[in-house]
């Protein structure tokens, strides 16, 4: 039994990575924080033209109809590049929510960019002010909803919202749409903990401490590959948990809180010996590393903390 990507989804994964490679992310990112959206529109856009908004919409509605799997590929790749915007919400959450809504089309195409609050979970909507539409979901229903009053995040280019309902809810497979969450969630920091540590590596190799490259000494070398383990470990529970949510497992919300947990773990460990590695410059508004160090901390609480994952999987095992 095979458990490698197939050659069509690393060339997808590769074909996201030379997009954002060419795209100035991190300016974006800054942007998107200041209340400049459209740099980091502009990559969307590039991301709409690979089909990434529209992995998980159906074909009745020009998607692709992709499977979880292949949001996970996209997910993570999304998080080594630290893109701005509901990423979570609009490629992952939306889709399901929306079943069966002509407005699926767009975000199919990239034309609407959708953000969810559910509660208690996901009490707040991120980028609410952005995204063209936002949603409510709870109690097994989803409404059209406007932004209240604004919330500052860890990440500054994360605005939070309160939102209210604008419309009358109707029925939508909520439970679902927020394990689809809280995996993309795992599947974004996991992206996010491997682009920590692949900055670490290249700059242990640059700085020098005592004559030689920090890169050189057993200390550096033993954190930077227990951080590689953490990150390795994490990815399989994650494609498992992806494996879960394809087959309608009844795994599926065990599966996907250990995923949650572990990516959570993994990038906070990247993220602490990535600032450790760097020093005090690491931590900078002006060093890029900054941005992914905010990011995890924003995320690890997104679409349920750690100890909410913890106490579902036990109970899951019990």
């Amino acid at each position: 039994m095979n458990f490698e990507l197939d050659e069509q989804q690393r060339d997808f994964a590769a074909s996201i990575d030379a997009a954002l490679s060419a795209a100035d992310v991190p300016r974006a990112v800054r942007s998107w924080g200041d209340g400049d959206t459209a740099p980091g529109l502009k990559i969307w856009s590039q991301l709409a033209e690979l089909g990434v908004t529209a992995l998980m919409v159906s074909e009745q509605y020009d998607g692709i109809d992709a499977s979880p799997v292949d949001l996970v590929v996209a997910a993570e790749r999304l998080g080594r590049w630290c893109v701005p915007g509901p990423v979570v919400e609009s490629i992952a959450v939306a889709p399901v929510l929306l079943a069966g809504d002509d407005r699926s089309a767009d975000l199919a195409s990239g034309d609407l960019l959708a953000t969810v609050a559910a509660p208690p979970q996901v009490p707040r909507a991120v980028d609410a002010d952005t995204a063209g539409l936002v949603l409510l979901a709870q109690d097994g229903t989803v409404a059209d909803a406007t932004a209240g009053d604004p919330h500052e995040s860890v990440d500054p280019s994360r605005k939070l919202f309160d939102v209210n309902a604008s419309a009358d809810s109707r029925p939508a497979a909520v439970d679902r749409a927020y394990e689809f969450g809280v995996l993309t969630t795992a599947a974004v920091l996991v992206g996010a903990g491997q682009a920590m540590l692949d900055q670490s590596v290249e700059y242990a190799k640059q700085r020098h401490q005592f004559g030689r490259s920090i890169g050189s000494y057993q200390a550096i070398k033993h954190k930077l590959a227990d951080v590689h383990i953490a990150v390795e470990m994490a990815r399989p529970l994650i494609y498992g948990a992806a494996l879960s949510l394809a087959d309608d497992s009844p795994d599926t919300a065990r599966d996907v809180s250990a995923a949650k947990v572990a990516a959570s773990d993994a990038a906070l460990f990247a993220a602490r010996s990535a600032l450790q590695t760097h020093g005090a410059i690491g931590f900078t508004h002006e060093h890029d590393l900054s941005l992914w160090l905010v990011r995890v901390q924003a995320l690890r609480t997104a679409w349920g903390d750690p100890t909410t994952h913890r106490r579902r999987l036990l109970e899951a095992l019990a």
